[in-house]
């Protein structure tokens, strides 16, 4: 398969998740009217699990971009493959928040942590794919 193929059945299984759960992640992600602004809610932690995801698979797909040149890159291609699968679920995640959300930023929703969770975790897929790719054509 190639890595083409791996990131567009990426995309295509991220948007299906964001379809077909997002009713059910809407009804556990409802929040209170009234969230303090110190609180922790079901929202802003899904989002900073969500992000935190999405910068482990950065971290390991950088590094397996950085190794994916060198004779012997069987580690880089099992990190290019963690950094695909890691960096979908936390974008999934994190889309998943944003699209739950009622409110705007500082309502308690969650909505930054997730808007920042699905940028980094297609950032991670990025390195990911680069990764993979390198370690393909040199292996």
């Amino acid at each position: 398969m190639s890595v083409r193929h791996l990131l567009a059945a990426g995309a295509v299984a991220t948007i299906g998740v964001l379809g077909f759960a997002t009713p059910a992640a809407a009804h556990v992600l409802v929040q209170p009217t009234a969230a303090s602004a110190h609180a922790m809610t079901p929202g802003r932690l899904w989002s900073l699990v969500a992000a935190l995801l999405g910068l482990a698979g950065v971290v390991i797909g950088g590094m397996a971009l950085r190794s994916a040149g060198r004779i012997g890159n069987g580690n880089a291609r099992n990190g290019a493959t963690v950094a695909l699968v890691v960096g979908l679920t936390g974008t999934a995640i994190g889309g998943l928040v944003v699209a739950a959300a009622d409110g705007g930023p500082g309502t308690g929703y969650g909505m930054v942590g997730g808007v920042m969770a699905v940028v980094v975790g297609l950032i991670a897929v990025v390195l990911g794919g680069l990764a993979l790719a390198r370690a393909r054509r040199t292996g």
